[in-house]
């Protein structure tokens, strides 16, 4: 109809409805837009409003350009348009003209996505701004976090050098450095709780020569102290009666205690200003440590003397069991000798009395021939009765029970007497060779340097298997007493030549010897104040050097 020719040159799509329900009108702009429009129906059936709760049966409700329709007033509303796959946004006005709705439809299509766009981004802020507190809140744990690591590690380090040592003075060293290191001190000590004050034990970063060895602090840092405290303060002296310093310093005093008495105080100086929060549970933690370390390190020690002063008694009954043994045994030897020599007098009293006899007899036999073998006998007789009378004089000098004092012996001749005695041992196998010098008489304990000499010769007889050599050397060299005894015996093995004056060891098979007899004699040698020591190769021999400082 010509009569709407006016709407045709609108940009905004129009068209044009009767009472009737019946499109009269669409301009150059709607049917671009809307190139597949057939019917009204059905164009109202792709058309609906942007939001609309669905609460009726009845689908035309829904449908805006119905709404339009039917209204009998103008009409507006925000509509979507389904084309195909595509949905576009129009705003839609219907005005009453007459008999006619004229509805005009404007894209916002872009507008409306702009629109969306914008909450889509409205809504994105907000959880950008959620998130970036999310993210700080994050941060800030994780500051915490890697914070608290490193002062887990911290601990962990310290806990571990302090637990990997049982050395006090370790210990201590250890902690004072990761301390000083963490907390930028020039300046670190340990000092033990005392009566008057607080004993420095150890320091780092400084020469203890500088320090006083006790020192002491004014009420108010002991009042902390007792409470178990730590004290953080910029101070200009150190301690009382300590040289003021030029500027004032930032000092710590960390109390170490056990259980609920403190023990000791950690002090560290430093020229740092900064506040000492999170420092405090560090030092709090490694205050814990160190004690239960100090606690431990010191009952090991106490351990450790306990042992030792054990050992020290067990070695002192050792030795007293040997002195024990050994005068039971000089006793019991005295005692035998006394009782064998009254025993050996009374019939060589007999023979020598019977030999005078027979001199005499002698003289009046007639015949030469028998004259002369009897003679020879009786020489015999004669000479193994003044045998036996040297032995047993021998037996009761090498005794001498009635010698408790020291008396001056001539060494060479005691050592002749000990060779007498072992004679039996030496006899037409083993030579001695004595190389004795010109030695003065020694004071000395003769019946305990003989029973030496004794158990040694027959040691050196006891190693030699078959035929061999001792060789006896004495001599005086810047007054002193050398005796060396050597023989050509089996030796003895390196790894025990450092046990054979150990009481009980013996390199004898068993139920031969007691492993006594060197052990008795390194304590008599060392009641002379002198010394005895052994080299030995296996299969040349051994030599026993025995020197006694005059």
């Amino acid at each position: 109809m010509k009569k709407f020719d006016f709407f045709r040159q609108f940009r905004d799509a129009v068209i044009i409805i009767n009472k009737k329900q019946e499109v009269v009108f669409r301009n150059h702009t709607f049917k671009r837009w809307f190139k597949n429009f057939t019917n009204l129906k059905k164009f109202s059936h792709n058309t609906s409003f942007e939001i609309c709760p669905l609460d009726s049966e009845n689908i035309e409700i829904y449908s805006p350009i119905y709404n339009a329709i039917i209204s009998k007033e103008d009409f507006f509303a925000r509509i979507s348009y389904q084309a195909e796959n595509n949905i576009y946004y129009y705003d839609l006005q219907a005005i009453k003209k007459g008999n006619y709705t004229i509805v005009f439809l404007t894209d916002v299509s872009a507008q409306n996505s702009l629109d969306n766009i914008y909450k889509q981004n409205k809504k994105l802020q907000g959880k950008i701004e959620q998130l970036e507190e999310e993210n700080e809140d994050l941060q800030k744990i994780k500051e915490k976090a890697q914070s608290q690591a490193i002062r887990i590690a911290f601990i962990n380090k310290v806990s571990n050098n302090i637990r990997e040592s049982i050395d006090l003075s370790q210990i201590l060293q250890s902690a004072l450095k990761e301390l000083s290191i963490m907390l930028g001190a020039y300046k670190a000590y340990y000092a033990k709780t005392d009566k008057k004050g607080f004993l420095i034990q150890e320091i780092y970063g400084e020469k203890k020569s500088k320090m006083p060895p006790l020192i002491n602090f004014d009420d108010k840092i002991l009042k902390t102290i007792e409470k178990r405290e730590i004290s953080i303060s910029n101070t200009l002296t150190e301690y009382l009666d300590a040289k003021p310093f030029k500027q004032p310093i930032l000092r710590i005093i960390v109390p170490v205690h056990h259980l609920q008495n403190v023990t000791g105080i950690i002090v560290l100086l430093s020229y740092q200003k900064r506040e000492m929060t999170e420092e405090k549970e560090i030092l709090e933690a490694i205050s814990i440590q160190l004690s239960n370390a100090i606690s431990r390190a010191e009952l090991y020690h106490k351990n450790l003397q306990t042992v030792k002063e054990l050992k020290n008694t067990l070695k002192e009954l050792k030795e007293t069991q040997i002195q024990l043994i050994n005068s039971e045994k000089m006793a019991s030897l005295g005692q035998l000798v006394a009782g064998v020599a009254h025993e050996i007098n009374t019939p060589v009293a007999s023979i020598k009395s019977n030999n005078a006899i027979v001199s005499k007899i002698l003289d009046t036999i007639e015949d030469s021939e028998l004259k002369d073998m009897m003679k020879d006998i009786n020489d015999i007789d004669k000479e193994a009765v003044t045998r036996i009378s040297n032995i047993v004089t021998s037996l009761k000098k090498f005794v001498r029970l009635d010698e408790a004092e020291l008396q001056e012996a001539d060494i060479n001749k005691e050592l002749d007497l000990t060779l007498e005695l072992i004679r039996h041992e030496t006899k037409n196998r083993i030579e001695i060779i004595k190389n004795y010098g010109e030695i003065p008489l020694i004071k000395c304990f003769p019946n305990m340097l003989n029973q030496v000499f004794m158990n040694i010769l027959v040691n050196a007889c006891q190693a030699i298997e078959g035929p061999g050599t001792i060789t006896i050397t004495t001599e005086f060299v810047n007054d002193n007493l050398k005796v060396t005894i050597k023989d050509t015996g089996k030796g003895i093995p390196q790894n025990q030549l450092n046990k054979i004056f150990s009481a009980g060891f013996t390199t004898k098979n068993k139920g031969i010897g007691t492993g006594l007899g060197l052990a008795i004699c390194k304590k008599i040698i060392e009641k002379h104040e002198g010394e005895i020591i052994v080299n030995s190769e296996i299969g040349k021999g051994s030599e026993f050097i025995i020197t006694i400082h005059s």
